[in-house]
């Protein structure tokens, strides 16, 4: 079992599990999936984080900040964001790149690249990826297309036996895309203006926890 943390009520979810955190502007979304990593870390578990939205530097100093020692962090980082941009980066231990939101097929492979590393060279049996965000996805591509690539992805997860933690600005999107990409996911966290979340998690009575 994965434990998510006090941020999530202290609620635990088996491997394979995949989590959409929803929410609207500036409701947290982000700090509690990156707080859900962090539960993690602290027990020795590998964080993968792919962005869409901002780039590695950002990611990973925002990331660290919440980790009582940074440095013996097993972290990968897909960045999307800075090729996208214009600006030239190589790979490196701690960071992969995909040419931007839409290189969908290489997202996947440098994620996958991520796990196998994990798995073979960092001993990480147990890892929790954080992708940021799928709305930044549809902004680049149809619900159709972005829908085919999460269910590849979460399937990976699943495989691997880590735990996906999935963010969207839900506001940014009719119900019917919300519905749609809902099915994709084993369970639901609901973020407020006020900063409440609002639990909806397999095993998990539907909760809210304060803000």
């Amino acid at each position: 079992m994965y434990d998510l943390g006090t941020e999530f009520g202290n609620a635990t979810v088996d491997p394979g599990t995949n989590i959409l955190i929803a929410g609207p502007p500036l409701s947290g979304k982000r700090e509690l999936a990156m707080r859900a990593l962090e539960t993690g870390s602290e027990r020795g578990e590998g964080s993968i984080i792919v962005t869409t939205r901002d780039n590695s530097e950002r990611v990973l100093t925002d990331f660290r900040s919440l980790l009582a020692d940074p440095d013996d962090a097993h972290i990968g980082v897909v960045d999307c964001v800075t090729k996208h941009q214009g600006q030239s980066a190589s790979d490196t231990d701690v960071v992969k790149y995909a040419s931007s939101p839409v290189d969908m097929t290489g997202i996947g492979i440098k994620f996958s690249e991520f796990v196998e590393e994990f798995y073979r060279n960092r001993n990480s049996r147990r890892n929790r990826v954080m992708v940021d965000s799928l709305s930044t996805l549809l902004l680049y591509s149809n619900l159709q297309t972005v829908f085919r690539f999460m269910h590849v992805f979460t399937s990976r997860i699943e495989n691997a036996d880590a735990i996906g933690i999935h963010v969207i600005e839900s506001t940014a999107h009719d119900e019917e895309t919300m519905n749609t990409l809902i099915q994709l996911f084993d369970g639901v966290v609901r973020t407020d203006e006020d900063r409440s979340v609002t639990l909806q998690l397999p095993g998990v009575d539907t909760e809210t926890v304060g803000p």
